[in-house]
């Protein structure tokens, strides 16, 4: 039962490209979507979006989520 409970499961790679804020935004948000039977991986700060993408081609994920406090989206990720 366990093993299709795991393959139900939606796997989230989050990134906080360039020199975006602390980590401990996103670890206050961790509990929640192991609830919602989510796996989420936490790539770390000062990302690349090359780096971003190979990692959620590595880790094989559904969904990207992105965390970009500091308004450089659009120079970071223009298309």
């Amino acid at each position: 039962m366990e093993a299709v409970a795991e393959q139900q499961k939606i796997r989230v790679l989050v990134a906080k490209p360039g020199l975006d804020g602390p980590r401990s935004r996103r670890q206050g948000h961790r509990p929640r979507p192991a609830r919602c039977r989510m796996e989420v991986i936490y790539t770390g700060l000062r990302q690349t979006p090359e780096m971003i993408v190979n990692a959620a081609l590595q880790e094989d994920v559904h969904v990207i989520g992105l965390s970009i406090l500091s308004g450089a989206h659009n120079a970071m990720f223009p298309a």
